[in-house]
């Protein structure tokens, strides 16, 4: 193996993007459907925390575990979240929201009002995919989308909310460390998450507090600032909108967007508004109809 296909759902990103499957069920916390989506040129649609019920998941985080659809394209995620949003007869995931979606795509962007982060999408981008991201920018144009600029929330202290995720994943995880079964895990390092597992028990209540007390900030910022809008744009390869909206809980879908030098693939990402997913889905269908990124499969799966 040379490349690794990122993330938790890579193996389900894998194998849409080879074409295995018709479509995969993926889990997000921090990135695990949108960064393997991303990776592998599949098309991955996380949505609002609280559309699918987790019943039946392992848990990493209580409140940012969220599950969605991984498939070659946008229409077919709009196909398969109806049937797996809102809640079940028997569930116990009290996270679930029952509300309604509907997806009747048009034909151009005229009619949307969408944000972009410009200044993520700045000249100074070096990364592999600013090219794509550019050349996506000024297709959406061609569409007849008009651009606003937003900005990310300023004074956010980023770094504190790793403390949520660790906390929350050592409370689910106690048993397994005070009975020692960790250290059956088969990775061991400083990184690894055994030693994060182990680390979560030094995290205070205050420390754990004070961090979702950021978080709220946080939420009431974002939503203020993507409110206005019916989706906004954001580059794939920003860390701090992952992080972002899977504290918020904003849906997110990562789309295939070309390749790079090197010839792996590289994504756009459009966020929505909470329990909103429709115009994502219908934006990333019209974007779709011109492009054929999402058909392509690698060398050693093309039929």
């Amino acid at each position: 193996m040379k490349q690794g296909a990122s993330g938790s759902s890579a193996g389900s990103a894998s194998a849409v993007a080879a074409g295995l499957v018709a479509f995969a069920i993926g889990t997000e916390t921090l990135g695990s459907i949108l960064s393997p989506s991303s990776r592998c040129g599949a098309t991955g649609l996380r949505p609002s925390f609280g559309a699918v019920s987790r019943q039946g998941a392992m848990t990493l985080s209580w409140s940012m575990d969220k599950v969605g659809p991984i498939a070659r394209s946008a229409q077919d995620c709009a196909l398969i979240f109806p049937f797996i949003k809102g809640k079940n007869p028997s569930d116990k995931d009290r996270s679930v929201v029952d509300y309604p979606f509907s997806f009747h795509p048009p034909t151009n962007f005229q009619g949307y009002k969408i944000g972009y982060f410009k200044r993520l999408f700045s000249k100074k981008d070096t990364s592999r995919a600013a090219k794509n991201d550019s050349l996506t920018l000024q297709k959406l144009r061609e569409l007849g989308a008009t651009l606003e600029e937003i900005n990310m929330p300023d004074s956010i202290p980023f770094d504190v909310f790793d403390i949520i995720l660790r906390s929350e994943a050592g409370a689910f995880f106690d048993e397994l460390v005070r009975s020692h079964q960790d250290r059956l895990l088969s990775e061991q390092t400083e990184e690894s998450r055994a030693n994060s597992l182990r680390q979560s028990r030094f995290i205070s209540a205050v420390e754990y507090l004070q961090a979702n007390r950021h978080r709220s900030v946080l939420i009431e910022k974002f939503n203020a600032i993507i409110q206005p809008c019916d989706f906004v744009i954001a580059p794939s390869n920003h860390q701090n909108i992952s992080l972002t909206t899977n504290l918020t809980g904003h849906p997110a879908i990562s789309l295939p967007n070309g390749f790079d030098s090197k010839g792996r693939p590289t994504a756009i990402m459009f966020i929505g508004n909470l329990y909103d997913e429709a115009p994502l889905l219908e934006a990333s269908f019209i974007y779709q109809q011109i492009t054929d990124f999402e058909t392509k499969h690698p060398t050693l799966f093309k039929k």
